[in-house]
């Protein structure tokens, strides 16, 4: 066989301008030259075969790089086109804050400063520097110092204007000019599955981002056990946390539509509908509120000095998962979250994880039920608690500030 004669056939140009319709011809014409020589069909035919694959391999090859660049063009712009939470983000974010509550009283052992109280989230609704935010991140703090800090780092000193426990909304100020503001939306339009993002400062991380779908409009407070409160709230998935309270949740017209308040559980969180915030603002007149003053007005409250999580159904059930051993009769009562150190609470033996089911042997059902029960009465107070399977009853005497 003439070697030189046959690897004519394979002299071909780039293999990149070779496509399968050419490489099938090709193999035809070496069978149709190899079938004159049946000695050498075995060797002819493997050669054929070995072209025939790589020719194969650099089409497919061509062709996945077309496709690559295809495909790469179609992505380009699609975080310009779906990046509508950070459309979001980038309007409402500045006007979020994060609120600390400290202790004037009370140094902490190694840094000297004032003790935290508690912290939350607020949202500047005036340009003068009036913020809402919820009534359980400020109320009930004697000797409180109010620092707010801004989106900027700044932090200024505030002081409680007005507080509506049955409502849990609160308003504060700070004596800055120029603020950027939230702009309210309305609370009676949303609707089930509309996108909503909540911000605020969970773990006094300020401006953190959650996303998620309203997945109900109208959830009555008997739902969630906490009665006497005669409210709705907004259920959204998008998750809430301690420190998260006071913050905004907002539609994708970056307007607030409620005030995240509380959680529930994983994917169940609540808020405040915006429109019973409108109604707050309108009653305590806030927009003729004088401005400049620095310091909370001299009120005098009992003090506990403990952080509480209202039971609901579901708080009920993730506890009786947690503690089986838990009395099964318990439907009702306050969860103590944090107790303050030093504080009434610590120092007559309330712990966290601590139940409180009763207070002078009044039912507790919510933390405004405390709050009332500390304006209305005098002298120490007996408070019923469930401890793991224990049933105790403790002595409190609440501090007046």
């Amino acid at each position: 066989m003439n070697i030189s004669r046959f690897s004519r056939v394979f002299y071909i140009k780039p293999a990149l301008n070779i496509n399968y319709r050419c490489s099938c011809r090709l193999v035809k014409a070496a069978n149709n030259y190899n079938n004159s020589n049946d000695a050498s069909n075995s060797y002819n035919n493997g050669i054929v075969a070995v072209a025939a694959g790589v020719i194969g391999y650099f089409s497919l090859k061509e062709k996945l790089f077309a496709a690559t660049v295809d495909d790469d063009n179609n992505l380009k712009g699609r975080r310009e086109q779906f990046n509508f939470i950070a459309d979001v983000v980038a309007v409402s974010a500045p006007s979020v804050v994060y609120i600390e509550i400290k202790d004037s009283r009370r140094l902490d052992l190694f840094s000297g400063q004032p003790v935290t109280l508690s912290n939350g989230s607020g949202f500047i609704v005036k340009e003068d520097g009036l913020i809402l935010t919820n009534a359980h991140v400020v109320v009930n703090k004697p000797n409180a110092i109010v620092n707010v800090r801004l989106m900027d780092g700044s932090i200024h000193t505030g002081f409680v204007e007005d507080v509506d426990l049955k409502s849990d909304l609160a308003t504060l100020r700070i004596p800055v000019q120029g603020l950027p503001t939230m702009k309210l939306g309305s609370s009676a339009d949303i609707k089930p599955g509309e996108w909503v993002v909540a911000m605020g400062s969970p773990l006094a991380l300020s401006n953190t981002v959650t996303a998620g779908v309203v997945s109900s409009t109208q959830r009555a407070s008997e739902e969630l056990g906490l009665r006497g409160k005669d409210m709705v709230y907004i259920q959204t998935d998008a998750p809430i946390t301690f420190g998260n309270s006071g913050g905004p949740l907002v539609n994708l017209d970056g307007e607030a539509i409620g005030i995240n308040s509380m959680k529930v559980t994983s994917g169940i969180s609540f808020a405040i509908p915006i429109d019973y915030v409108k109604e707050f603002l309108a009653k305590k007149g806030n927009s003729e509120r004088p401005t400049g003053t620095t310091k909370s007005p001299q009120v005098s409250r009992r003090y506990l000095g403990i952080t509480m999580l209202s039971l609901t159904p579901n708080i009920l059930m993730e506890l009786r998962m947690r503690n089986p051993e838990m009395p099964s009769d318990i439907e009702h009562g306050i969860l103590v979250w944090k107790v303050i150190i030093g504080s009434p609470a610590y120092n007559g033996g309330l712990q966290p994880g601590d139940i409180v089911t009763n207070i002078n042997t009044k039912a507790v059902r919510t933390a405004s039920d405390i709050y009332m029960l500390l304006e209305n009465t005098s002298g120490s107070l007996r408070i019923d608690i469930v401890r793991g399977r224990q049933r105790i009853a403790l002595t409190v005497t609440p501090e007046l500030h």
